[in-house]
């Protein structure tokens, strides 16, 4: 996956904006002002890219057992968040799956009245 299809993917998304809140480097999507994925864009200039995804506790710690690809969040919190080396062994189909999962732990832990403007958007 390149950067492109990342951004475009997490763009796609009902509600998803861009941010750089933490500095010039760290490229963040939220949904309802709530982060779902995050990535540092040096890393994808270097050529190892990774994004740290929201995640069920239990799934977390099934995906890093099947993939070495999938670690505890980097600067996250560790029972929550997962880092993902793109380009590894995680396909970019199963990726697309995990940014999925992510946006929807999100956008299910959102007021229903945030969840109703978001659905609402065209």
């Amino acid at each position: 996956m390149n950067l492109e299809t990342f951004y475009e993917y997490c763009l796609s998304k009902k509600g998803v904006t861009e941010h750089f809140p933490f500095d010039e480097d760290t490229l963040v999507f939220k949904v309802g002002g709530k982060i779902f994925a995050l990535s540092s864009l040096k890393q994808w200039e270097l050529g190892t890219p990774s994004v740290n995804l929201k995640c069920n506790p239990d799934l977390a710690k099934e995906w890093r057992a099947q993939f070495e690809a999938v670690q505890p969040g980097f600067h996250m919190n560790k029972n929550h968040w997962n880092t993902v080396a793109i380009n590894s062994e995680v396909s970019d189909s199963f990726l697309k799956e995990m940014m999925d999962h992510s946006y929807g732990l999100v956008f299910s832990s959102l007021t229903k009245v945030n969840q109703k403007s978001i659905l609402d958007l065209d």
